[in-house]
Formats: C-alpha cells, structure tokens, sequence
C-alpha cells in the first residue's frame, strides 16, 4: 500500500496549499483554459498540445526567445503525468488550465477524486503492475505543487519556472 502524498518529502506541499502569488505581468497573463472557449481534452496528448502550443507561440512572444528544448521536455511531462493521473486515479479530468505568468507555467488539472495522491515504497516502484513514479517527478520538476479540495474532487497546481 502507498501512503497519501500530504506532508511527504517528495513533494514540499500539504493539502490545502495554496499556490504562491505568481507575480503580476505586465498586462494580462497568456491562458489556455477548460472554459467556455476550450473543450477539456481528452487525453494526455491533447493536454501536452495545448501546452507546447502555449509554450511556442506566447512563451516566445512575451520573451523574444525560444523555450529550452529540455525545460519545454520536463514541461510536457508534467502535463501529461498529472491529465493521465486524473485520468487514471482521479476518476477522470474534470479541469484543465495552463496560464503563462512572470513566475513561469501554472498548470491546473482538477479531477473528480478527493484522495490525494499516492506515494508509493520506492522499493515497490514499477513492479507487481505498481507504477508510482509520476507523482514524485513530478514534485521534482515543479517549482511548487499544491493540491487543493473542490466539491467535485480536487485540484492540482503545478507552478515550473521557464527561466
């Protein structure tokens, strides 16, 4: 059995923890959002799309340079190991949003599951069909993760520094 993520030194979080401030830019922070103007996607590869889409258009813009090959690699893993924990452990994806800031990329994936994630025994890592290996990439390639509870399940805040 895993242990729920709340409090481990995996990831510097606790439930409830709020995302930092992430800075104000000047003028409005580029969005990709699951409103009105974005059907949800509807798999890991539609998530990582938007987001790159994001990064190569807005990033480049707002910057006048490209993003870095490696850091745009560790963003789309990111992306895609939260929608598919969503959608595999979460009870599916409920929400999705990417909002380029001053502080970086903020990406918010909500899914209809109140558990938190779990933490699996590195020892048990990839075998007997255990996975458990997202979650703790991906408290290691964000700045800052945070797991907040929505009346429908929750949502995860992932803040990754471009510079």
């Amino acid at each position: 059995m895993g242990r729920a993520a709340e409090g481990t030194r995996d990831c510097a979080m606790k439930e409830n923890d709020v995302a930092p401030e992430h800075g104000a830019a000047p003028g409005e922070p580029v969005s990709i959002t699951s409103g009105t103007d974005l059907v949800l996607p509807s798999t890991a590869g539609e998530a990582r799309a938007h987001v790159r889409t994001l990064l190569t258009t807005a990033f480049r813009s707002r910057s006048k340079r490209p993003v870095d090959e490696v850091l745009l690699a560790d963003v789309l893993l990111v992306t895609s190991e939260l929608v598919t924990n969503a959608m595999r452990h979460g009870g599916g994806l409920t929400g999705f949003d990417a909002v380029l800031t001053d502080a970086g990329l903020l990406l918010n994936v909500a899914d209809a599951s109140a558990d938190p994630p779990v933490v699996t025994d590195p020892a048990r890592r990839g075998t007997d069909g255990a996975g458990g290996f997202g979650w703790p990439l991906i408290c290691r390639l964000a700045g800052h993760v945070a797991i907040t509870p929505r009346p429908d399940g929750k949502q995860i805040t992932a803040l990754i520094p471009l510079d």
